[in-house]
């Protein structure tokens, strides 16, 4: 009969096992999730760029709708209203531009729902409400500094360093509507706190379970000091995610 000294070694081993499959298996998974991670800006036939990056989003349900955050989209008092639009990987490497229309808006939450032309794409799964935990492996993908650093997505892996509290006020009183100012009413809601350090650009991409792939949360409230440049060597390392419910709420608002 096994002694419990041996008992727990041979737990720690099974857990140490467990550990290194899932690190293992994260390049598989960022190698199939990438094509569903990308940059949303504007476009204009008569600009130079004629595509301007203005943060990262994600494909979901049957690849013709994509989640954001709504401080990315153009201030909607601009005139004339820019088109939106997002960069679609090609199998060569290159891109094409989608023009996208705004379908949903909850900026209560910091969140936008855009629909996509042209053929479906790839669409990330949606973790179940009520799924994360403080400590839980998670993974956030996006485009750090946009155009700066090229349109190649880029992974982080951290945990969930907390599940705190917050208000996210809307941006100006002509954005308050009857819904933003019920929802604001409702009081703070809960955020995930990660210890993985994002960038201005990371802003509406996915946070992923790390370990099935399926989105828990989208990456919001970056905090950088001063201009972009000198984020890439002075962040702050404090990154925020909404959770995946209020995207759904959106999605059954659409």
């Amino acid at each position: 009969m096994s002694s419990p000294h041996w008992s727990r070694r041979a737990w720690l081993a099974a857990l140490a096992g467990v550990a290194f499959s899932a690190r293992a298996d994260l390049p598989s998974l960022i190698s199939t999730l990438r094509p569903s991670v990308l940059p949303v800006g504007t476009y204009s036939a008569l600009s130079s760029p004629r595509f301007t990056f203005r943060g990262s989003g994600f494909v979901v349900e049957g690849g013709s709708l994509l989640i954001t955050n709504a401080h990315v989209l153009p201030d909607p008092g601009t005139t004339p209203a820019p088109q939106l639009a997002v960069l679609a990987a090609r199998a060569d490497g290159g891109r094409d531009v989608r023009v996208a229309t705004l379908v949903g808006v909850d900026r209560a939450h910091d969140l936008a729902l855009l629909r996509l032309e042209g053929a479906p794409l790839p669409a990330l799964e949606l973790a179940e409400n009520g799924t994360v935990r403080e400590g839980m492996d998670v993974a956030l993908m996006g485009y750090p500094i946009g155009g700066v650093l090229g349109y190649s997505v880029v992974t982080h892996r951290g945990i969930v360093s907390s599940v705190t509290a917050i208000a996210l006020p809307s941006p100006t009183s002509q954005q308050l509507t009857g819904k933003s100012i019920s929802r604001l009413r409702e009081g703070p809601f809960e955020v995930y706190q990660l210890d993985a350090t994002a960038y201005p650009g990371n802003s509406g991409g996915p946070l992923l379970d790390a370990h099935t792939g399926r989105v828990v949360g989208i990456v919001n409230m970056v905090l950088v000091r001063s201009t972009r440049e000198s984020a890439l060597s002075n962040p702050t390392g404090i990154t925020y995610a909404i959770p995946v419910r209020f995207a759904r709420d959106l999605m059954k608002d659409r």
